[in-house]
């Protein structure tokens, strides 16, 4: 059995520890995109990842984009704020994956899609909260600590896995007490995001239906928008799939309504 104290200790590795990313997501949480950028810029391995991001041929820029005030003013501040929280995750995901069959370009490219679409499903909702934004990234760094903690007891996990036929949410949730969506909520916490955001990713679950109807709501894109890259072919062969039974039944109201969405952000 893993304790939670065990899961704690991997969680407290998790980023903002540093003064600097505390000081950086407050600030854009406040909208101060010019105070935020100057704070930004005394981290260097932070001013160093916003200038690689931000000088990506998609964004179209002919010269290097390097002032991080101009930056933070390109992403606008829920980007901003969602990009610092995926550097945080740069700073912890591993090198090697052991347990799961990945790479730290395709963890990366997990990333870019979670982000990506969930923000054009917010604007196709209407929905704007910094919050809310930034709880897309909860799902990449609970992967990261389960990796961590499965990968001390990788031995144990093979024969699980070889002697029964059983999904790594129900390994987790047998091992540790605890599922995916838990993991993400202390992971909220740590963050010090807000109630909203834990109830948000615990109902996206499928399982854990709230009584709040925005909740609900926006829970339901959610997990249909998990299930949805899960699926993909690259993540299925990472068996990241294990980690979310679709529910037909809580998301069938919005099904054909995100389809049409996904159709338009893959065109």
């Amino acid at each position: 059995m893993i304790t939670k104290d065990k899961i704690d200790t991997y969680i407290e590795k998790i980023p903002p520890a540093p003064k600097v990313l505390k000081e950086t997501l407050s600030l854009l949480n406040d909208g101060e995109l010019i105070k935020a950028s100057k704070v930004a810029e005394s981290d260097l391995a932070l001013k160093s990842y916003l200038k690689h991001i931000v000088n990506k041929p998609i964004y179209g820029f002919k010269n290097e984009v390097t002032d991080i005030s101009q930056i933070f003013t390109i992403l606008g501040v829920a980007r901003s704020q969602q990009t610092v929280y995926n550097y945080m995750l740069s700073l912890l995901s591993p090198k090697e994956w052991t347990i799961f069959n990945l790479t730290e370009q395709n963890f990366h490219e997990l990333q870019a899609r979670l982000s990506a679409n969930y923000n054009k499903i917010l604007k196709h909702l209407n929905i704007i909260d910094k919050d809310i934004q930034s709880c897309i990234s909860l799902l990449p760094a609970s992967i990261i600590i389960v990796e961590a903690l499965f990968k001390e007891q990788k031995e144990n996990i093979e024969l699980i896995k070889s002697t029964k036929s059983i999904d790594y949410n129900t390994i987790l949730k047998r091992l540790t007490g605890m599922d995916l969506f838990d993991i993400c909520e202390e992971i909220a916490k740590k963050w010090e995001m807000s109630d909203k955001i834990s109830q948000i990713i615990q109902t996206s679950s499928g399982i854990k239906p709230s009584e709040d109807k925005d909740i609900n709501h926006i829970a339901k894109w959610i997990h249909l928008l998990l299930f949805y890259e899960l699926s993909q072919p690259i993540f299925i062969e990472a068996n990241l799939n294990d980690f979310l039974e679709f529910q037909v039944e809580f998301v069938e109201d919005i099904y054909e309504e995100f389809l049409q969405v996904i159709k338009v952000q893959d065109k």
